[in-house]
């Protein structure tokens, strides 16, 4: 963790010794000395060699034969409108921070994290793969072409053999020239790049020279086989030179067979491969680990890359379409050469256009891979470029290659618009030519063309991101990058807690939100887990309090404990937050949590706690199953063992932390501020099938037992229909709902007194829980039915706690109500009155009694007294719930 000396450790501008890093964020092996690419070498060299790729020179006419110059144009300014939208959320990103090597995979994965980065990542390094491949099959045909057994034309020396098996071989020897030299580093890869690019640059050159200085003339086109294998007589295309009728027949599209593959053309299949030659605009980001500068690089150099690639597209475009019939430009994809003033200066360009940008991608694809195996998100993998060439023909991996960027160009665009709407104040770009608006709308772009080309790969991909995804969040990632989902749900978070007014509360919508005081989580487990299942939904708080004055200490003592809590959570899997406070006196701590625990309307409005007895503390922790297992301490992020960050539970008979006066007040305090209360004793009992998230799984029936009356007050009462008791009726019937507790039966007890005359009670109770929409058992209990103790004869205006009547008096009446109570635990429903239901041979057992909670008196001198009736009623009892209600929960209106 970052100190005052060295604050800037969190962010990564200190090494891991304290040394200073440079603010570009060179984070790559080697430090400083291995960032030495300038913008020009690093970005728009490669950026420009990567986009013009194949493309420049053998796909010029088959876009513009097939589609027309008309329909070419738009789809040049559809592909590069996506791109300049991508490009502009490339530029915000890495003008944010420090980029370090793995270009839009590092981009994408510290923006989204690992889950969504390592899956884009991946697909973006096999997109580069492919993206390798088509330059390199490519580069294969052109040499074909001139040098193949089937080459067309005077110039054709037809000495390589041609075929499938021939075409993977020269492009396994041209894999193995461009991978060594990729391995040799990214010095002697800038080297060979800018030879190159002025290599290309020359050849285009040429190129347009000839355009203008060259006459018209014939050209004689590949021949194609007669309907029975008879050959054809020779087809010539015509170069016209600048002539308006030939731009008039170029100007519509005339979409033909494909003469490389057979294939009918259509508008998605001529944009995927002319897309897949725009697709190089992170080529300058791809090489990020390298550049001395790629916040100002990377946005610089590929703005200036795109808008010159753009410009000579259009150029040829145009040219193009004045000088070439329609025949020609479909049926000679290198027809360059044949116009050329110098046709060896067009191959020289070829061949160095289709060795730069398989280089480009090649060198690309390991920097990401590097960068993935650092990061260690899918442990030992491999991909082998060299099944990629089996695909043999450059226009069947276009659209898979096509799908993969726009897949990256997404996310990317994804990424730069969850900071924008995240709002978050270290999002700060120096590049400002973006909004949200730019990035949904290149979202959807992507997306878009993505099913446009091939809504199969599009399908596919997005497939494949998904189980990616899915593998990386079950193997668990880093926890350090910082995840924009989490600014994402501040931003929404805060924006409906403003919405969520307490003044328009209405009782049909409540629910528990849960305050649990828990002292030392290894005797507490079976109760965390039971307030779990009572929340229904609402909110849920693990409260604790650490005792000492903030005056006497060096440091705040709570801060380093929410981690160990918060795993607590995790590993018990519960809904809960978490609120520890710091207070001289448990009482103190707990009043500070019942103020000051949630926000706006998600606040508590329930105190659970455990019950106050002399049970020896156990160790949930050793029998529990998710607690007992080691935790994988291996993976960054990942806690050590639970076992060593809670102490062990108290020793019996050691002091304790809270005193039974003190205990008594806390439930006092809360009634006082109009919270309600639930006591838990013996939870620790329950059935662990009951605690846990699915169903009961037991064929063992059990009830559900909810004495909603008041029995310390037997007489003298409101009724059954008091606040406190409709409370009991409504917890106990939200437990029903959970899963676990779906098998257990709901049984509610009416005490009579021995002149009541049965039925009357009863009937009112049924009516009640109908309008209600509770379904339970009701029986009626005659007081003192069971217990050898007759009707007691209780104050009308008060009760045995807070009235004057002795100890020995309210001990008794403690004694009646805990021997009935434990009467009716041992009696089963169904099978007739008091008998187990037939077939059964123990009969239903009660997994859980709720009990109506006294008020504590207004005398704290009578607090132990309280308490130790309170013990007495619930002794010997299982798992009992004490719940004190104060406020209306339930209603029978629509």
């Amino acid at each position: 963790m970052a100190s005052e000396s060295s604050p800037l450790l969190a962010y990564r501008l200190l090494g891991e010794e304290g040394t200073a890093l440079p603010l570009n964020g060179a984070g790559a092996p080697g430090g400083a000395s291995a960032r030495k690419l300038s913008t020009f070498l690093g970005v728009v060299v490669p950026t420009v060699l990567s986009m013009f790729s194949i493309v420049v020179f053998l796909r010029i006419g088959f876009v513009v034969g097939h589609a027309g110059l008309l329909q070419a144009l738009a789809m040049l300014l559809v592909a590069y409108f996506i791109l300049a939208l991508t490009v502009l959320s490339v530029c915000a990103i890495a003008t944010n921070g420090a980029v370090q090597g793995g270009g839009a995979y590092f981009m994408i994965s510290r923006t989204l994290g690992p889950e969504v980065g390592g899956s884009i990542g991946l697909m973006f390094y096999l997109a580069n793969v492919c993206g390798c491949a088509v330059s390199l099959l490519g580069l294969v045909e052109s040499v074909l072409d001139v040098f193949g057994a089937d080459a067309t034309g005077p110039s054709g020396l037809r000495v390589l053999p041609q075929g499938y098996g021939w075409n993977l071989l020269y492009g396994s020897l041209l894999l193995g020239l461009v991978g060594g030299v990729c391995t040799l580093g990214a010095g002697l890869y800038a080297r060979a790049s800018f030879l190159t690019f002025l290599l290309v640059s020359g050849s285009l050159a040429s190129v347009l020279i000839s355009f203008v200085a060259v006459g018209p003339r014939d050209i004689p086109l590949t021949p194609r086989p007669g309907p029975n294998g008879s050959s054809l007589p020779p087809r010539f295309g015509h170069f016209t030179g600048f002539n308006s009728s030939t731009l008039k027949d170029n100007l519509g599209a005339g979409y033909a067979e494909d003469y490389t593959t057979g294939a009918m053309m259509n508008f998605a299949s001529v944009f995927a491969v002319l897309f897949n030659g725009c697709t190089g605009i992170m080529a300058g980001a791809n090489m990020s680990g390298e550049l001395k500068d790629p916040s100002r690089a990377i946005p610089l150099g590929t703005i200036v890359a795109v808008a010159y690639t753009f410009f000579v597209y259009v150029l040829l475009f145009f040219l193009s379409s004045f000088t070439c019939d329609r025949t020609l430009l479909q049926e000679d994809y290198g027809f360059f050469r044949a116009i050329s003033l110098w046709p060896p200066l067009v191959l020289i360009g070829i061949y160095a256009t289709a060795l730069s940008a398989s280089m480009s991608s090649l060198i690309g694809a390991s920097r990401i891979l590097h960068a993935l195996a650092r990061d260690d998100l899918f442990g030992g993998f491999s991909a082998s470029l060299l099944l990629v060439l089996l695909a043999g023909k450059l226009n069947t991996l276009a659209a898979v290659v096509t799908v993969f960027y726009l897949v990256a160009y997404a996310a990317v665009d994804l990424s730069c618009l969850s900071l924008e709407w995240a709002s978050a104040p270290n999002f700060r770009p120096t590049f400002s030519l973006f909004s949200w608006h730019t990035c949904l709308l290149g979202v959807a772009s992507c997306l878009l063309m993505m099913f446009l080309i091939s809504p199969g790969a599009a399908g596919g991909s997005l497939l494949l991101m998904g189980l990616l995804a899915a593998l990386l969040t079950a193997r668990g990632g880093p926890s350090s990058w910082g995840y924009v989902s989490q600014a994402l749900l501040f931003h929404q978070v805060r924006k409906y807690l403003l919405r969520l007014d307490v003044r328009k509360d209405h009782v049909k919508f409540w629910r528990p939100q849960l305050l649990l005081l828990v002292g030392n989580p290894r005797g507490a487990l079976p109760l965390l887990r039971l307030a779990n299942q009572l929340k229904k939904g609402g909110l849920y708080v693990l409260g604790h309090v650490t005792l000492g004055d903030l005056d006497s200490l060096p440091s705040d003592p709570v801060q380093p404990q929410y981690g160990a809590w918060l795993s607590l959570v995790d590993r018990a899997q519960v809904k809960a937050f978490v609120d520890l406070t710091l207070s001289p006196s448990v009482r103190q701590g707990a009043q500070h949590l019942l103020r000051i625990s949630g926000l706006g309307g998600m606040k508590p409005n329930t105190l659970v706690l455990g019950f106050y007895d002399d049970a020896p503390p156990q160790d949930h922790f050793l029998t529990d199953p998710a607690f007992s297992e080691p935790a994988d301490s291996t993976r960054e992020g990942s806690s050590p063992a639970l076992s060593t960050l809670f102490p062990p539970p108290r020793a019996p008979g050691s002091p304790r932390a809270l005193s039974p006066q003190d205990y008594v007040a806390t439930v006092a305090d809360a009634l006082k501020m109009n919270k309600n209360v639930v006591l838990a004793r013996a939870s620790g009992a329950l059935p662990r099938e009951r605690l846990s998230r699915g169903s009961g799984g037991t064929s063992q029936l059990h009830h559900v037992d909810v004495w909603p009356l008041n029995l310390l007050r037997p007489r003298g009462g409101p009724g059954y229909v008091d606040v406190c008791g409709l409370f009991l009726l409504q917890m106990a019937t939200i437990l029903g709902m959970v899963p676990a507790w779906h098998s257990a039966r709901l049984r509610i007890f009416l005490c009579l007194g021995p002149r009541e005359a049965p039925g009357a009670a009863e009937g009112r109770l049924r009516a009640l829980l109908s309008q209600l929409r509770i379904r339970a058992e009701v029986q009626e209990v005659v007081w003192g039915e069971g217990a050898g103790a007759g009707e007691p004869e209780a104050e009308e205006e008060g009760d045995f706690v807070n009235s004057g009547r002795g100890d020995v008096e309210a001990e008794a009446l403690a004694r009646s109500a805990n021997a009935l109570v434990r009467a009716q635990q041992g009696r089963g429903t169904g099978g007739g009155p008091g008998g187990p239901e037939d077939g059964d041979t123990e009969g239903p057992t009660t997994a859980l009694t709720f009990l109506y909670l006294p008020r504590p008196p207004a005398d704290p001198a009578r607090y132990p007294r309280y308490l130790a009736l309170l013990e007495t009623l619930t002794r010997d009892l299982g798992p009992t719930l004490l719940v004190h209600g104060v406020t209306p929960v339930t209603c029978t209106d629509l």
